[in-house]
């Protein structure tokens, strides 16, 4: 045994004793992880209970049968059948022998509808380009390891914040009373929640960066503007494209229900169809609005995988 500083050092556990000890440990950490999960999962199903309960997933409410009596039942168990009756009532009449007849009376206004599929587009492109760019500018001050301060860090993360936390729709509704309806409204309020999810995603990637290029260009004088320029933007960009793909898929859906409100698109078909009960007509659109969805997220894949090399080295 050793002494230092008038303390004395105890031998190294070998053999029997050093396999006991790690035992000990092994097993009192192994309970201790147990103990920890049950008390996660009790606070789980309990936090399940209480928002089931206070959503009305267990309510119990009268509802009226077929035959005109009505009875108390669980509201799942009743609901359930009447979204089944309302996805009947979408599906069109198809009959074999008369096939392109009741096609054509299904997508009976299908030039209307696609003139607005692509006005929906179009405010889905045109939102994703101001979103990138505001995301874009703004996620660099709003990385903990980029910004040039802790006040313009958390100014960034405040307008970031609120950018995502308004609705579409909400921010809709505001652009509309501002400047009328039509596709403005629709781009501005896609735009600027766009803007606040990608700027979002976009300074999570950044954080992630590896630092010593950075610490590189500012050894050689470069300024924080060079930094991010030459250092951190070569490292992200792979990143930002396949976010920015994404979020104009994402984008396409938003334009495509805005118009709910007045701000263009497909979505004021469907608020018409909705009004007027043309289920038939809902389906349609839900049909067209699927089928640009897939389009576009295939597309995005084949550029994404083209831009950052994968589809090279596959071939």
């Amino acid at each position: 045994m050793t002494a230092t500083a008038g303390f004395t050092a105890a031998p190294p556990l070998s053999g029997p004793s050093a396999i006991a000890a790690f035992e000990r440990d092994f097993a009192l950490k192994r309970r201790r992880a147990r103990v920890n999960w049950a008390i996660g999962a009790v606070l789980f199903f309990a936090a399940f209970l209480l928002t089931a309960w206070l959503g009305d997933f267990f309510k119990v409410t009268q509802v009226t049968l077929r035959d005109g009596s009505r009875e108390w039942r669980w509201i799942i168990g009743a609901g359930l059948p009447r979204l089944g009756e309302f996805i009947t009532k979408t599906f069109p009449v198809l009959r074999w022998d008369s096939l392109g007849a009741d096609l054509a009376e299904w997508f009976w206004r299908w030039q209307t509808w696609l003139r607005l599929l692509v006005e929906t587009i179009l405010i889905a492109f045109m939102a994703t380009v101001f979103g990138v760019i505001g995301g874009f500018l703004i996620s660099f001050p709003a990385s903990r390891n980029l910004s040039p301060n802790r006040y313009v860090l958390w100014a960034a993360r405040r307008f970031l914040e609120f950018a995502r936390t308004v609705p579409e729709l909400v921010w809709a509704l505001i652009f509309v009373f501002c400047f009328s309806v039509g596709p403005m409204a629709g781009v501005m309020a896609v735009g600027l929640h766009a803007c606040g999810a990608l700027g979002k995603l976009y300074s999570e990637v950044n954080e992630n960066i590896d630092m010593r290029p950075l610490e590189g260009v500012k050894a050689a004088g470069g300024t924080w503007f060079d930094q991010i320029r030459y250092a951190v933007v070569p490292q992200v960009l792979p990143n930002i494209i396949s976010y920015t793909l994404l979020r104009f898929e994402i984008n396409v859906r938003s334009s495509s229900i805005i118009g709910y409100v007045g701000a263009g698109g497909l979505g004021q078909e469907i608020r018409t169809a909705m009004s007027f009960q043309e289920y038939t007509d809902l389906s349609a659109l839900f049909l067209i609005i699927l089928v640009t969805v897939v389009v576009i997220d295939f597309g995005s894949e084949k550029l994404r995988h083209r831009i950052i090399g994968l589809g090279e080295r596959d071939a």
